[in-house]
């Protein structure tokens, strides 16, 4: 673990509309001592949140109304303070072709549903260099 994470605590965005999924994803970030979790109920409720705290990772799911994953991570990029912000796709849109688009928009990682709590544990960690506990 850095001196960074050591100091403070990281905040995590998990962007999804249906709440069972986004429950499932919060309850597993909450086993990461380190992360503080924040929901968002699609992409424009994510920008809300965006505008007003400094995320250190961002889980979003691809299929939502109105602003969906894609062309949030897409924005994003685009915008100079999430431009280097991991981003993780978790979706049920399983085809290489959305893979590739996701990543080629600059997603860090690409999970499938139906999603293991664990899987997702690691690769948080994996991805904000916080040790196994």
């Amino acid at each position: 673990m850095t001196q960074d994470t050591q100091t403070r605590r990281l905040n995590a965005l998990v962007v999804e509309d249906s709440p069972p999924m986004r429950k499932m994803i919060v309850f597993a970030l909450s086993r990461i001592r380190e992360l503080s979790v924040v929901e968002a109920d699609d992409g424009v409720d994510a920008l809300r949140r965006l505008s007003g705290t400094k995320f250190d990772i961002i889980i979003t799911d691809i299929n939502m109304p109105i602003l969906d994953g894609l062309k949030l991570v897409k924005r994003l990029r685009a915008d100079e303070t999430y431009q280097d912000v991991p981003i993780i796709i978790i979706t049920t849109e399983g085809a290489a072709e959305d893979r590739q688009r996701a990543l080629a928009l600059g997603a860090n990682a690409y999970i499938t549903k139906p999603i293991q709590a664990p899987a997702v544990i690691k690769l948080v960690r994996e991805i904000l260099g916080l040790e196994e506990r």
